[in-house]
């Protein structure tokens, strides 16, 4: 058998990855955690939504530790549940169990300033403790923000801007960002990633992890927020932006060196393909943009998109590759030595087991 993992949460990505993993020659799926007593003793196959497959979910730690899979792969809430993904996460790495994780998005990059020390400290000492690795590759998918844009500047020789780019419509999207977002807000609503320490923490990781990759250090960090207001009622999944609502956001992280944005983060959130008609927008809907200003400059695009009839969107298919960006890491996070593990650490992970 392949490594045998235990996943850790069935929200939207969890439960997508286990309906794939039960049919990976490389992985074995030993146990499933859950934090919704709900969901305690369900065979996690029906949680998916695939039907029973003989692992039943658990909310105990200790059982699932006591399995010593290979790996925990970890689809946990945000940064903004830091206590719970921390005891959850050092439980393992503690036992020597390495992590791969979609939570904890400042994580990706852990020296970056923003992340307090009460968060780093029990994890290098988990790490420490039982000679494992913790690795996460993030939810904006951190891959189309940092493995995308440092793979194509490695085809430069000069490059005076590199920006990704998220261009996303959120009219199925399920999840939070009322509060978050201010999206089905009115536009004096200031939420909370409108505040630049809040926003760099939560998406900006890969700022300086691209300026530590090409050996700069940046001056400072800067943001910028935009809101679009619909004068017309846009439905959507959760129910309907209503005429004076936010149902557009476009952000903006900027790394500054040498007094000039030199790396950027752009992302565009939308409501419904018609809002913020004169934002950027991709060839297709919900694309992932590196655009590299240099020498040669470079566009790449890149949708996620499932053709299996299914039916399933766009947003549904970033979700899955981010976190199967996390499963597929655990051969190589398993090679590596103890501590933190960034996308800077890793080799080439071509999907052992993809073709089949």
């Amino acid at each position: 058998m392949g490594k045998r993992i235990v996943i850790w949460g069935t929200g939207f990505v969890g439960k997508l990855v286990i309906a794939e993993v039960v049919k990976h020659p490389e992985f074995e799926l030993v146990g499933v955690g859950v934090s919704n007593p709900a969901k305690v003793g369900v065979d996690a196959g029906e949680i998916a939504g695939i039907g029973p497959i003989g692992v039943l979910a658990t909310d105990s730690i200790e059982e699932l530790v006591a399995l010593q899979p290979d790996a925990l792969v970890h689809y946990g809430p945000t940064a903004a549940y830091a206590d719970e993904n921390i005891r959850v996460m050092t439980a393992f790495l503690r036992a020597g169990i390495d992590v791969c994780s979609t939570a904890m998005t400042p994580w990706v990059w852990p020296t970056m300033k923003q992340n307090p020390p009460f968060w780093l400290t029990p994890v290098e000492e988990a790490c420490a403790e039982g000679g494992s690795s913790c690795f996460t590759t993030g939810i904006d998918p951190g891959f189309a923000n940092d493995l995308f844009p440092m793979t194509l500047m490695g085809l430069c020789s000069e490059v005076q801007l590199v920006r990704a780019l998220e261009l996303v419509d959120y009219q199925n999207y399920e999840g939070d960002y009322e509060n978050e977002m201010g999206i089905g807000r009115e536009p004096e609503f200031k939420p909370l990633l409108e505040h630049t320490d809040l926003l760099v923490m939560a998406w900006g990781a890969t700022v300086p992890m691209m300026a530590a990759a090409v050996g700069i250090e940046l001056d400072e960090i800067t943001t910028t927020w935009d809101k679009w207001v619909t004068d017309v009622p846009i439905p959507c999944i959760k129910g309907t932006i209503e005429p004076g609502q936010v149902a557009a956001i476009n952000f903006t992280i900027n790394g500054v060196y040498k007094g000039e944005t030199r790396i950027q983060l752009e992302h565009v959130n939308r409501i419904g393909p018609d809002a913020a008609p004169d934002w950027p927008r991709g060839s297709a809907d919900d694309v992932y943009r590196v655009e590299i200003i240099g020498t040669p400059s470079i566009t790449q695009e890149t949708a996620f998109r499932f053709t299996d009839g299914s039916g399933r969107d766009a947003a549904t298919a970033g979700c899955l590759s981010t976190g199967l960006r996390a499963l597929n890491a655990v051969p190589a996070v398993n090679a590596l030595p103890p501590g933190w593990v960034t996308p800077l650490d890793l080799p080439l992970i071509a999907g052992v087991g993809t073709i089949r």
